[in-house]
C-alpha cells in the first residue's frame, strides 16, 4: 500500500494533533518505506539484526514520540533516518567490540558491503560524522538524510529547509571531507598494526 505525500503528510499532522485513528491508517503507508530504507543495510549471514527489526525498532521509537509535532512526509523520513543511525550504529558498536574480537580495520562508505566489514564502517562513518557535526552540522545532516535515510536530494532539501542546489553542494563536500577523514584514520589504524 502506497500514500502520496501530501496523504502521508495530512496522516502525520493528524496524528501530531492526538488523532490515534490517523495512526493506524498511516503504519501502512510509511511501513513499506521502512523497510526500503532499513533495505540498504540489510544483514546477511550470522547477523542478529534483521531488517525487520531494524523498521520495528525505528517504528517503535519514531511512534513513542510523545507531542512529536509532524510537519510532513519528509520531517518523518528525516527523523526515522536519525533512529535508524542510532540503531545501526548501536548495534554496529556492539558486534565490534575488542571484548567479542573484533576491531576497527578497515573502513567504506559501500552500504553493500559484509556484515562485519559494514558493521566496521558504519562505526567509522558515524565517529568521522560526528567530528563532521563539529565543523558543519548542516553537511552531517545531510549525509544522514541522504545515506542513512535514504532520502532524495529535494526530500532532504524539505527536511533541511535549503534549495536542492545547496543539498547538492553539502553532500558533494560532506562525502569528500568523509573519505578524506576515513582514509586517514584507515591509515592511522594501519600503521598501529
Amino acid at each position: 500500500m502506497k500514500g502520496s505525500p501530501q496523504e502521508i503528510s495530512r496522516l502525520l499532522i493528524a496524528w501530531s494533533d492526538g488523532d490515534h485513528a490517523a495512526l493506524d491508517e498511516l503504519t501502512p503507508l510509511v511501513y513499506a518505506e521502512l523497510r526500503r530504507i532499513a533495505r540498504r543495510y540489510k544483514p546477511e549471514g550470522n547477523h542478529t539484526l534483521q531488517t525487520t527489526a531494524l523498521v520495528h525498532e525505528a517504528f517503535l521509537r519514531l511512534a513513542g514520540e510523545e507531542g512529536k509535532q509532524w510537519q510532513n512526509r519528509a520531517h518523518f523520513f528525516g527523523v526515522a533516518a536519525r533512529a535508524m543511525r542510532h540503531i545501526l550504529i548501536d548495534h554496529a558498536r556492539a558486534r565490534c567490540a575488542n571484548k567479542r574480537g573484533g576491531e576497527l580495520r578497515s573502513v567504506s562508505l559501500d552500504p553493500n558491503l559484509v556484515p562485519q566489514e559494514r558493521a566496521r564502517s558504519l562505526v567509522a562513518l558515524d565517529d568521522a560524522l560526528s567530528d563532521l557535526t563539529a565543523i558543519a552540522p548542516r553537511q552531517s545532516r545531510v549525509v544522514e538524510l541522504r545515506y542513512f535515510g535514504g532520502l532524495s536530494v529535494d526530500e532532504a532539501a524539505q527536511v533541511l529547509g535549503v534549495s536542492p542546489e545547496t543539498v547538492t553542494r553539502d553532500w558533494r563536500m560532506a562525502k569528500s571531507w568523509l573519505l578524506r577523514e576515513l582514509t586517514q584514520k584507515q591509515s592511522i589504524v594501519g600503521r598501529q598494526r
